[in-house]
């Protein structure tokens, strides 16, 4: 959520930059400052009538005291005509601060000045590619057809106990998902991450906290009896657990890692892009968070690029690195690198990570702030990424190893797995 006082003191800058996501910022911005005006002078009026009845509540007991009854109760008139106003503006500060709120809500947050202009994802900026793209035997299959030959994921047993979008791992290929699950958290480890297991729900302050609602509130499941909200991703618990602290500079930077099921009801569609593992409603993920000084974010962005990338060479797998647009820019993000990796069998690019520096957007809203030496308090940045979501990575694994005799097991997870071949 952006700040009012930043809006105030930026307001063209942030016009201009909101272009760039092609959103139109100019009248919401003006009414928000219209609003914050409201707000700012209701609340003076409120102070000095709160102030005037303290003042008279004071005098109405001195004159009690000294017997001065009549002048008392003249008093005690002004002071419920007090206690009304009072009221009254309280009233309308709430209703103010509420609808101050809700707009606020509405904007998505100011892209980095880096981010390209553009209006979809045919506009990202490939900046960097690794890796030979193999060339497979003829008659290879992709991922689906490959489960299906391997017995390893049973996509229409998944429909049968749940729906479309729920797949079953089975046999080996429970155990490389398992595999590429544990070898994640401990690169992640490796890197300085605290794990954390997490819950898989959780309350709507948490979902607005990292600014999932109401953005993407119909994307997300939601228990209604208990009012929870299965988590789209493991940011959500992981960034929540420091809502509202106030932290010391010794405490920071904080990085986070954590395993999670993520659930998403996207919207259905068909064809060989959302074919198998491409788009599914349940999928694993492993999750990286970090809670940075401002000064400190995009160095550490540029270390999370770094370590997914690590991940991808030693899958060997081939990757390419896209920087998003401002029209394919998530609400929350003032920078995201997309990761794809290349499945040969489907010949295109499958998107397997996102990494984002969030600057204060989700910390305004969690009020997230640390003391800095001076004693003075600000807003910390927040930034996440996959590393890395397991159904594309595991579709890539499938395609593009596979061979006549079978599906070979990258060499970095075979101790994991225990063998090192599908057949």
């Amino acid at each position: 959520m952006l700040q009012v006082s930043n809006i105030r003191a930026h307001k063209e800058a942030y016009i201009k930059a909101l272009k760039k996501r092609n959103f139109e910022g100019e009248s919401i911005l003006n009414q928000i400052l219209q609003l914050d005006e409201d707000r700012r002078s209701t609340q003076t009026k409120l102070d000095e009538t709160l102030a005037e009845a303290n003042q008279l509540s004071k005098e109405i007991g001195l004159l009690f005291k000294t017997g001065e009854h009549q002048k008392a109760t003249i008093l005690k008139e002004r002071s419920a005509q007090l206690k009304d106003a009072s009221k009254e503006l309280s009233d309308g500060l709430s209703e103010i601060v509420s609808n101050l709120e809700k707009l606020l809500y509405t904007i998505p947050n100011v892209p980095n000045e880096i981010v390209p202009a553009g209006t979809s994802e045919e506009d990202n900026e490939e900046i960097y590619n690794e890796g030979d793209i193999p060339v497979l035997a003829e008659g290879s299959l992709p991922h689906w057809e490959l489960a299906k030959k391997y017995d390893i994921i049973d996509f229409e047993l998944g429909n049968k106990v749940t729906g479309a979008g729920f797949p079953i791992y089975k046999g080996k290929g429970a155990r490389l998902q398992r595999a590429l699950i544990t070898y994640f958290l401990d690169k992640a480890a490796e890197s300085g991450y605290n794990e954390y297991q997490l819950p898989l729900m959780v309350n709507e302050a948490s979902g607005f906290g990292t600014g999932q609602l109401p953005d993407k509130e119909g994307q997300m499941y939601h228990v209604t009896e208990d009012d929870l909200y299965l988590i789209p991703t493991a940011e959500v618990p992981l960034t929540n657990m420091f809502r509202g602290d106030m932290l010391q500079e010794n405490d920071l930077p904080i990085a986070c890692t954590g395993y999670t099921p993520c659930f998403r009801r996207e919207a259905g569609s068909y064809g060989a892009h959302v074919r198998g593992l491409n788009r599914l409603h349940q999928f694993d993920k492993v999750e990286l968070v970090r809670i940075e000084k401002p000064e400190n974010s995009y160095a550490a962005l540029d270390g999370m690029v770094d370590h997914i990338k690590n991940l991808l060479q030693e899958l060997k797998l081939p990757y390419r690195i896209l920087k998003l647009c401002g029209g394919d820019l998530g609400f929350t993000s003032a920078l995201t690198y997309d990761f794809e990796v290349f499945s040969t069998a489907q010949d295109r690019w499958l998107e397997i990570s996102s990494v984002s520096n969030f600057e204060t957007f989700q910390t305004n809203r969690l009020k997230l702030r640390y003391k800095d030496r001076d004693g003075n308090k600000q807003l910390l940045h927040t930034l996440n990424g996959s590393a890395l979501a397991l159904p594309r990575v595991l579709a890539g694994i499938l395609e593009n190893y596979q061979t006549p005799e079978g599906i070979i097991i990258p060499e970095v997870l075979i101790k994991y797995t225990g063998f090192d071949r599908i057949d």
